[in-house]
Protein backbone atom coordinates (compact mmCIF):
# COMPACT_ATOMS: atom_id res chain seq x y z
CA UNK A 1 0.00 0.00 0.00
CA UNK A 2 2.66 2.28 -0.77
CA UNK A 3 1.66 5.00 -2.77
CA UNK A 4 -1.89 4.94 -1.52
CA UNK A 5 -2.92 8.58 -0.37
CA UNK A 6 -0.54 11.31 1.78
CA UNK A 7 1.44 9.50 4.53
CA UNK A 8 1.95 11.31 7.58
CA UNK A 9 3.83 10.04 10.59
CA UNK A 10 3.64 11.56 13.92
CA UNK A 11 6.60 12.35 15.76
CA UNK A 12 6.17 13.25 18.93
CA UNK A 13 9.32 13.82 21.29
CA UNK A 14 9.15 10.74 24.01
CA UNK A 15 10.69 11.76 27.46
CA UNK A 16 12.44 9.01 29.71
CA UNK A 17 12.58 10.20 32.87
CA UNK A 18 14.46 8.30 36.02
CA UNK A 19 12.72 7.37 39.36
CA UNK A 20 12.96 9.29 42.27
CA UNK A 21 15.32 7.42 44.60
CA UNK A 22 13.11 5.79 47.35
CA UNK A 23 14.16 5.29 50.76
CA UNK A 24 16.50 2.55 50.09
CA UNK A 25 18.91 3.86 47.32
CA UNK A 26 18.91 7.42 49.60
CA UNK A 27 20.82 4.86 52.05
CA UNK A 28 22.97 3.82 50.12
CA UNK A 29 26.93 4.18 50.39
CA UNK A 30 27.26 5.24 47.25
CA UNK A 31 24.78 8.30 47.72
CA UNK A 32 26.01 8.95 51.07
CA UNK A 33 29.52 9.86 49.93
CA UNK A 34 28.43 11.58 47.42
CA UNK A 35 26.85 14.13 49.71
CA UNK A 36 29.60 14.06 51.84
CA UNK A 37 31.61 15.37 49.31
CA UNK A 38 29.17 17.80 48.22
CA UNK A 39 29.07 19.18 51.52
CA UNK A 40 25.10 18.54 52.56
CA UNK A 41 24.11 17.86 55.82
CA UNK A 42 24.21 13.88 56.82
CA UNK A 43 22.36 12.63 59.89
CA UNK A 44 23.06 9.11 60.76
CA UNK A 45 21.17 8.02 63.70
CA UNK A 46 21.71 4.19 65.24
CA UNK A 47 19.11 2.32 66.01
CA UNK A 48 18.38 0.49 69.01
CA UNK A 49 19.19 -3.47 68.59
CA UNK A 50 19.32 -2.98 65.57
CA UNK A 51 20.23 -6.00 63.38
CA UNK A 52 20.32 -8.52 65.96
CA UNK A 53 17.49 -10.09 67.31
CA UNK A 54 18.43 -9.96 71.40
CA UNK A 55 14.93 -8.49 71.98
CA UNK A 56 13.63 -12.13 71.32
CA UNK A 57 16.38 -14.24 73.47
CA UNK A 58 17.48 -11.33 76.38
CA UNK A 59 16.41 -11.69 79.89
CA UNK A 60 13.93 -13.90 81.34
CA UNK A 61 10.41 -13.03 81.23
CA UNK A 62 7.64 -14.08 83.30
CA UNK A 63 6.67 -16.41 81.82
CA UNK A 64 9.80 -18.20 81.87
CA UNK A 65 10.33 -17.89 85.49
CA UNK A 66 6.84 -19.58 86.31
CA UNK A 67 7.92 -22.37 83.70
CA UNK A 68 11.51 -22.70 85.93
CA UNK A 69 9.37 -22.43 89.13
CA UNK A 70 6.65 -25.61 88.23
CA UNK A 71 7.44 -28.23 89.92
CA UNK A 72 4.80 -30.42 88.34
CA UNK A 73 5.77 -33.53 86.79
CA UNK A 74 4.20 -33.99 82.78
CA UNK A 75 3.94 -37.68 81.35
CA UNK A 76 1.78 -39.01 79.14
CA UNK A 77 -0.44 -41.95 80.42
CA UNK A 78 1.34 -45.36 79.49
CA UNK A 79 -0.53 -48.75 78.66
CA UNK A 80 -1.22 -50.10 82.40
CA UNK A 81 0.52 -53.67 83.25
CA UNK A 82 -2.89 -55.52 83.94
CA UNK A 83 -3.48 -54.65 79.73
CA UNK A 84 -0.15 -55.85 78.47
CA UNK A 85 -0.56 -59.40 80.33
CA UNK A 86 -4.37 -59.35 78.96
CA UNK A 87 -2.94 -58.60 75.33
CA UNK A 88 -0.37 -61.19 75.50
CA UNK A 89 -2.57 -63.65 76.93
CA UNK A 90 -4.93 -63.63 74.43
CA UNK A 91 -2.82 -63.23 71.92
CA UNK A 92 -1.17 -66.74 73.07
CA UNK A 93 -4.42 -68.07 73.62
CA UNK A 94 -5.13 -67.55 69.81
CA UNK A 95 -2.09 -68.75 68.66
CA UNK A 96 -1.81 -65.38 66.82
CA UNK A 97 1.77 -63.39 66.35
CA UNK A 98 2.22 -59.78 66.89
CA UNK A 99 2.94 -59.24 62.87
CA UNK A 100 -0.80 -61.31 62.35
CA UNK A 101 -2.83 -59.29 65.27
CA UNK A 102 -1.60 -56.31 63.63
CA UNK A 103 -2.99 -57.60 60.19
CA UNK A 104 -6.22 -58.41 61.49
CA UNK A 105 -6.43 -55.09 63.07
CA UNK A 106 -4.75 -52.95 59.87
CA UNK A 107 -2.43 -52.11 61.98
CA UNK A 108 1.29 -51.65 61.82
CA UNK A 109 3.01 -54.94 64.08
CA UNK A 110 4.60 -51.60 65.71
CA UNK A 111 1.66 -51.11 67.29
CA UNK A 112 0.78 -53.75 68.73
CA UNK A 113 5.04 -54.52 70.40
CA UNK A 114 4.69 -51.13 72.12
CA UNK A 115 1.00 -52.22 73.54
CA UNK A 116 2.64 -55.37 75.26
CA UNK A 117 5.33 -53.69 76.33
CA UNK A 118 3.86 -50.94 77.85
CA UNK A 119 5.01 -47.96 75.86
CA UNK A 120 2.13 -46.99 74.14
CA UNK A 121 -0.19 -44.28 74.93
CA UNK A 122 -3.58 -46.13 75.38
CA UNK A 123 -5.81 -45.30 72.53
CA UNK A 124 -9.63 -46.73 72.38
CA UNK A 125 -10.36 -47.17 68.27
CA UNK A 126 -7.08 -49.24 69.07
CA UNK A 127 -8.28 -51.20 71.99
CA UNK A 128 -11.93 -51.62 70.76
CA UNK A 129 -9.82 -53.64 67.36
CA UNK A 130 -7.63 -55.59 69.71
CA UNK A 131 -11.32 -56.35 71.91
CA UNK A 132 -13.05 -57.41 68.78
CA UNK A 133 -10.00 -59.50 66.86
CA UNK A 134 -9.25 -61.13 70.19
CA UNK A 135 -12.46 -61.79 71.58
CA UNK A 136 -11.24 -60.33 74.86
CA UNK A 137 -12.52 -57.32 77.55
CA UNK A 138 -9.66 -55.43 77.45
CA UNK A 139 -11.45 -52.60 78.41
CA UNK A 140 -12.65 -51.32 82.04
CA UNK A 141 -10.17 -52.82 83.72
CA UNK A 142 -8.21 -49.83 85.81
Amino acid sequence: MAGVGPMNQDWEPVVIRKKTPNAAAKRDEKTVNAARRSGADIESVRKYNAGTNKAASSGTSLNTKRLDDDTENLAHERVPTELKKAIMQARGEKKLTQSQLAQLINEKPQVIQEYESGKAIPNQQILIKLERALGAKLRGKK
